[in-house]
Formats: C-alpha cells, structure tokens, sequence
C-alpha cells in the first residue's frame, strides 16, 4: 500500500480529521518548520544597459553549448538553442549550423531576425533551417520565452517513440507536473512553417515538449531554466524507460505519485526560478573547465 500522502487530512486524538500540518518529504517536519529553514534563492543578474545584458547573454548561450556538448546531446549537426535578444527582442542568437557544441564561443554566434535572415554574428553565417522553422514559432508565439533549447539526446527520443507523457514517478519528474505535451506528429525534419507554428501550438504555455519520433524541446524565462528543464527532462526520460522495464519484467507497474502530492512538489522544483538556481552547478563547472575560451 502506498504511504498516505502529506496532503491528507491527519486524525486528531478524538479521530477527527484536521488538515496536515506535515511538510513532503520531511516526515515529523511541520511546514512552519521547513519555510523558516528554506534559504532566499538567489535570482539572475539584472542590467540597466541592454547591450550589456546582450554580452552577458550570449556568453551564457555560449557556455550553454558546451554543457550539451559535455552531456553528449550532439548528434552530427543536429541541435539548437536560441536566445531572444535583449536589444532586438523580435531576433533570436543560435550556434552556426555545423560547427560543434564543445567548441562554441560566444563570438560563434549567429544573430537571426524573424523572417530567417542572418544579420549578425560570427565568421560561419550558416542557418540551421529546422533551428529558424521550430524555435522562429516558439519566440514569436511566446514573448515570455528567452531561450529554447532542442537536441536529439539519446533517452529522449527513445522516449518519444513511445507516443506517451512523462508518468510522475519521481520528485524530478513532478517538475513537469502539468508543465509538458506530446507533439503527436512526425512529418521529417522541421522544414516547413505550418509544422513550426503547429509545434508552438502544441506547446502553449509549457515548459516542455516531447516531439514524437523526435526529441526533447525546452523553453524558459532565462537560458539556465531552458538547459536544466533540458539536462532534466532526458534524466526523467531515461529514470522512466529503466523503471518501466524492470517493473514490466516482474509483472508489476510502477508506483506513481499521487496528483495532489506532484502539484506541490512542482510549487518548489517546477517554478522558473527553481529552473534558474538548479543550473548555476552546471554553468559553474563549466566555466571551471573551459576557463574564458568559450567568452572570446
């Protein structure tokens, strides 16, 4: 039997019911208990120069590059991640098609404007096609969206064969808890608008995609959210194709985890600035190993 959840209603010593004081996770930890123990997050870095901001911006998508390439989200030329820019919000910066996620440098990066010209950015102005078509949609249909990121990682698209959402099994996977569809179509490489703009419809308000047949697709307020709900959701993807099969092998199914718990627990690891604080390691690490080369 599955434990009772620390959203249900707790028996006083007379038997009557009374509302749960217990906070998740934290069995005997009284919610007033844990709100005074929960530290004030940091947030991202605020700029009254917009072409400062733009700078910084383009070196975090720069550093972002290389945490796919660390991952091993390359697969040939495929994969892109774009960010809105501050200066020009009605343009978006993404990597030169071909040249490798490890290698990236900020000065690599392309400048795009919506209609798919090239008008700025580094010495390789070549335009990743399916980059403009899917992520052109998804900045235009979301102004609230300042990066996205796609890559055909390898438990993804395992995953996205499967036709089917994320099952709520873990902690992790409550951060998409309401927060993703299933794009139930394939049609080849993302040559053509309709299939960009149907893509963005599909998303709507969503944190995240599975592009059946395809891969992972992530967007967020800031470009760590965009790469942590990416670096997550692949996680999510690959906990869940090992527990179906190990409970499928035994005749069993997994346990999910009750709706009202999952609701939640996303209040705390789902929100845009959880997406945010849960990516700076990432980021930190690489700067430690790249050091500046990925700044030039």
């Amino acid at each position: 039997m599955a434990p009772p959840s620390a959203l249900s209603p707790q028996q006083d010593a007379n038997g009557d019911s009374k509302p749960s004081t217990l906070a998740p996770h934290e069995p005997g930890l009284s919610q007033s208990k844990a709100k005074i123990q929960m530290p004030n997050f940091p947030g991202p870095p605020s700029f009254p120069d917009k072409y400062a901001e733009r700078d910084y911006l383009k070196g975090r998508l720069a550093a972002a590059f290389r945490i796919f390439g660390k991952y091993g989200y390359d697969e040939g030329v495929a994969g892109h991640i774009t960010l809105r820019d501050p200066v020009q919000p009605d343009t978006f910066w993404v990597n030169p098609f071909g040249l490798a996620f490890s290698l990236i440098r900020k000065e690599d990066l392309i400048q795009v404007d919506h209609d798919g010209n090239v008008i700025d950015g580094g010495k390789v102005r070549l335009l990743n096609a399916a980059a403009f078509m899917i992520h052109g949609a998804v900045h235009k249909a979301r102004p609230d969206v300042i990066c996205a990121a796609h890559s055909h990682s390898i438990y993804g698209r395992a995953f996205c064969s499967l036709g089917r959402k994320l099952d709520m099994i873990t902690q992790d996977s409550c951060s998409f808890h309401n927060d993703h569809v299933l794009y139930e179509s394939f049609n080849g490489i993302v040559l053509a608008e309709k299939e960009g703009r149907d893509i963005a419809a599909c998303l709507g308000d969503k944190k995240a995609a599975l592009l059946q047949n395809h891969g992972l697709l992530t967007v967020g307020g800031t470009i760590e959210a965009a790469v942590f709900w990416f670096i997550s959701l692949e996680k999510c993807c690959q906990a869940q194709l090992a527990a179906d099969a190990a409970a499928g092998g035994r005749g069993h199914e997994t346990v999910k985890i009750h709706d009202d718990d999952a609701a939640f627990t996303y209040k705390t690891n789902g929100t845009p600035k959880a997406g945010w604080f849960s990516a700076k390691p990432l980021f930190d690490v690489i700067e430690k190993e790249c050091g500046a080369d990925f700044l030039q």
